[in-house]
């Protein structure tokens, strides 16, 4: 018989390893960012909201706030350190003034957690006050942070399209959600139970748009494809026709000229 302990810890290994997949999820983007040396269009949004995240997680994870959550901390100390390799790059291919506004939000949310670890510690003397205030303020950070997707949501409607929701992305969303709410549920832990069953639904209605407009969405690409082609095609026949003389004007014109004779 396997004990909750031994249950707990391996569900809680098999969701490090799905987080530590969506936390690299992003280094193709970095990839380009480093070869163009310029971060272009691209939002240091999700990396800074992911880093207090983590940053937050790793502080409810502490044995002095909630004991026994060494897998809280593994995964969330490498997220922090991930996403701050992330907001690293951003400052260095980022203009003069995206890197000042940079620093002074990374300076803000390092306050923020110095700031809050001091008053948990000192101010709070259980762990149980520690814990479920942390708790609640990671419940905060991680409910936004998974309600992210909402407006690609709202997109996929409008547009019937689900071209800019990556599939596996989604998928790899819905088994870390699932496996930290079943991490949560082995020994009891609201906190951790509540975002991570909030993010599972909201990873399970983007798994359900990308089946009910994955047909849609082919038929559209396919029709862009071709429409593609064609003014290609276009394009190729009429700079011929310029180039050898064979045009339609010339044509009529030589047709005309029979008729009057």
């Amino acid at each position: 018989m396997v004990s909750s302990d031994t249950a707990r810890n391996v569900v809680g290994i098999f969701g490090n390893i799905i987080a530590l997949f969506l936390f690299l999820s992003p280094v193709p983007t970095f990839i380009q960012i480093l070869k163009k040396k310029a971060v272009e269009q691209y939002s240091p949004a999700p990396y800074l909201a992911t880093l207090i995240n983590c940053m937050v997680w790793v502080l409810y994870g502490l044995p002095m706030v909630h004991p026994n959550s060494l897998l809280v901390i593994t995964i969330n100390g490498s997220g922090t350190f991930i996403e701050f390799l992330y907001i690293i790059l951003f400052i260095i291919y980022s203009d003069k003034k995206k890197r000042v506004k940079l620093l002074l939000i990374v300076l803000v949310e390092f306050i923020f957690i110095a700031a809050l670890t001091i008053l948990v510690l000192t101010l709070a003397h259980t762990t149980k006050k520690r814990s479920m205030t942390v708790g609640f303020v990671c419940i905060c950070f991680n409910i936004m942070m998974y309600a992210s997707p909402l407006s690609v949501m709202k997109m996929v409607v409008t547009t019937k399209s689900v071209e800019y929701m990556p599939f596996f992305l989604s998928l790899a969303s819905f088994a870390n959600g699932l496996a930290w709410s079943s991490y949560a549920l082995i020994r009891f832990d609201p906190f951790i139970f509540i975002p991570n069953g909030l993010g599972s639904v909201f990873a399970l209605a983007q798994l359900a748009l990308y089946a009910v407009f994955y047909k849609a969405t082919k038929r559209q690409m396919a029709a862009r494809e071709e429409k593609s082609e064609l003014g290609l095609s276009e394009v190729v026949v009429n700079g011929d026709s310029k180039r050898t003389g064979t045009g339609t004007a010339p044509l009529n014109g030589l047709a005309s000229e029979i008729n009057r004779a």
